[in-house]
């Protein structure tokens, strides 16, 4: 292990020990405290390794390297808002410390996205070190509110210039080329008069590990919940999970799904409805493109006037327009639209894309292609822009979020090499 790969798990502890979960603004704190305190402690890492920084309000920061023309340079682009931590109890390690089994990095931020930040901050020092002078400025961008609503990019393009050409090391390998739309909406159904409260899932993007529904008279349901083995606490019925990144609901397990089908057994919710949410009743899961199928992911439940009101998390094919996405989701039911961003698409055989192959290529020995995912990363915020690493075969937004030490001094030499060939 090269000292720069060591020094950067020490500083990655300090960073993971930063619970940057978005939370309710303060003053000078847009996204809260955690965050803005997580931002100034990386900006004070990287003035402390000799970098020129700068704090755009809380909201988010960067690192630059080298001179020249901003929109002619290079963005890296990582965040450092995380997802919250979930069921602690799903936990092996404490999701904000840096821990190691002898083979695997856990805590909450170790791949998405902190360590991708954290590495490539110590590869741009090795190549100062080293004397490299880049022929383009590089600017390291550090958002924090990358998992919730890019209010840090939208403020980033009214106070400075982004790049024209970049990538972010907040996806998978080899290569992203493209990525689906995505669109988080709501539902609003009428649940059964015997329900007098239902929740589940802490954000669109997660898939629910964690559904409870409060109903006025247990007792009619003990023999149905016996049967089914569900947990139950007085009058309030508790259906468990596993989570998962929303754009790979199939790796999830969801909660959701479960307490509406109890409620469609015990004629409290709508057994049609629950088709269309969960068993792709109206066709919506078959649009398709060369990026993957449609995936629709209802990962949060409230309940208001005895109404479940329910967000999803949807990731469209990449070359489908939102008015086409539009029909096919109101064949469900009418929506209100949360969140938009519109897909990503690049040529595979651009001088980014086929840089970045290379080097992967070159540092695993693979004959890897570039691939399409449904994530959403801030590849989108640059004009020309992929999303490079740092996952392997892991995950995020799971209990345990971890990342082989192996993987993670691949990282190192995979970024440093990509950072030096982009800009000698």
């Amino acid at each position: 292990m090269n000292n720069y790969v060591k020094n950067s798990l020490y500083s990655l502890k300090n960073l993971i020990k930063i619970p940057s979960v978005k939370s309710a603004p303060v003053k000078n704190a847009p996204f809260g405290e955690d965050i803005k305190n997580c931002l100034q402690s990386f900006l004070s890492l990287a003035n402390g390794l000799g970098f020129e920084t700068a704090n755009y309000d809380n909201y988010i920061g960067e690192v630059v390297f080298g001179n020249g023309n901003d929109a002619d340079g290079l963005a890296i682009l990582a965040h450092l808002d995380v997802v919250p931590e979930g069921d602690v109890e799903k936990w092996s390690f404490p999701p904000y410390d840096l821990s190691f089994d002898g083979t695997y990095l856990y805590g909450r931020g170790v791949i998405d996205d902190k360590g991708a930040a954290i590495i490539c901050l110590y590869a741009l020092k090795k190549l100062k070190d080293e004397g490299f002078t880049p022929n383009r400025k590089i600017k390291l961008i550090v958002g924090c509110d990358e998992e919730s609503g890019w209010a840090c990019i939208d403020h980033y393009k009214k106070v400075a210039t982004f790049p024209n050409e970049g990538f972010t090391p907040d996806g998978e390998f080899p290569v992203i080329y493209a990525e689906k739309g995505i669109c988080h909406i709501k539902y609003d159904f009428t649940v059964g008069d015997n329900v007098e409260f239902i929740e589940g899932g802490s954000r669109v993007n997660m898939v629910c590990d964690k559904a409870t529904v409060l109903l006025k008279n247990i007792e009619n349901y003990r023999e149905k919940l016996a049967v089914l083995g569900v947990k139950t606490n007085k009058n309030t019925v508790i259906f468990n999970g596993v989570s998962a990144h929303g754009s790979t609901p199939e790796k999830g397990d969801n909660a959701i799904k479960k307490a509406l089908k109890f409620l469609v057994e015990i004629g409290e919710f709508s057994a049609s409805t629950y088709s269309n949410l969960f068993e792709n009743a109206t066709g919506v899961n078959n649009l398709k493109d060369d990026t993957g199928f449609l995936t629709f992911s209802p990962n949060v439940i409230t309940y208001k006037n005895n109404k479940a009101e329910i967000s999803v998390d949807v990731r469209y094919p990449a070359t489908k327009t939102l008015l086409e996405v539009e029909a096919e989701l109101k064949k469900i039911g009418d929506f209100t639209l949360l969140h938009y961003q519109a897909p990503l698409y690049n040529d595979t055989n651009g001088k980014l894309v086929k840089t970045l192959l290379n080097v992967y290529n070159e540092k695993t020995g693979e004959n890897a292609k570039p691939i399409a995912i449904g994530g959403g990363t801030y590849a989108r915020a640059i004009k020309n822009g992929v999303a490079f690493g740092m996952m392997f075969d892991e995950d995020a937004h799971v209990p345990n979020e971890k990342q082989s030490l192996k993987n993670y001094e691949l990282c190192f030499d995979i970024y440093y090499e990509a950072i030096k060939n982009l800009t000698k």
